[in-house]
């Protein structure tokens, strides 16, 4: 049997399952017998040794079959007396939820605030530190020297703080985008199932 036949009795024998679970089974075994060839089998030789194709299918479509059964989730219906509580109920869980999403909301607003505040402080900081040895030189050059000085050496050290300030807006807002992505993701699998 050559590696045509091979592959077409295979596909035949799997008719009924997925057509993609079908290609990916004909390109495992039609790869497994190039492998063969490459290593010096004749092509008849190399579709020998993979094994017969009946066995190969005996024991392809009850792992098929099994799995298949693990991924359909059964789907409830709901009850009359289900639907009749949810309507009569809506009334309180529908204002819960409100509630609930608008603190989260509210929540996340805030947080997202506290750190628009971090970075106003940054560039403030950044600002000051520029004006300040801005006119400290002037004030050297022209009125005071020693205000300027003063002015110069607190736009130094108003320089340096925004560089602490700048890692620390920079962790923060790294933190808050996880803590979203964490949040998002979480929500998410509340109301998604998974497959077993």
């Amino acid at each position: 049997m050559n590696k045509k036949e091979f592959t077409a009795r295979l596909r035949r024998g799997l008719k009924g399952l997925p057509q993609k679970e079908i290609e990916e089974r004909v390109i495992f075994y039609s790869e497994m017998i190039d492998d063969k060839i490459e290593e010096g089998f004749s092509e008849a030789d190399a579709v020998a040794s993979v094994g017969d194709v009946d066995t190969i299918i005996s024991q392809i479509i009850p792992e098929a079959s099994s799995v298949k059964k693990e991924k359909t989730v059964q789907k409830r219906r709901m009850k009359a007396w289900e639907i009749v509580l949810l309507v009569l109920g809506s009334p309180i869980w529908f204002s819960l939820a409100v509630a609930v999403i608008s603190v989260i909301f509210s929540l996340y607003g805030a947080l997202w605030a506290v750190i628009i505040s971090l970075w106003a402080v940054f560039a403030s900081f950044v600002a000051c530190a520029l004006a300040g040895v801005v006119s400290g030189i002037a004030l050297v050059f022209f009125t005071n020297p020693f205000t300027g000085i003063a002015m110069i050496g607190v736009g130094i050290i108003l320089a340096g703080l925004s560089i602490f300030v700048f890692f620390a807006c920079h962790l923060a807002t790294k933190g808050t985008l996880i803590l979203a992505q964490k949040t998002v993701i979480g929500i998410k699998n509340a109301f998604t199932k998974k497959e077993i």
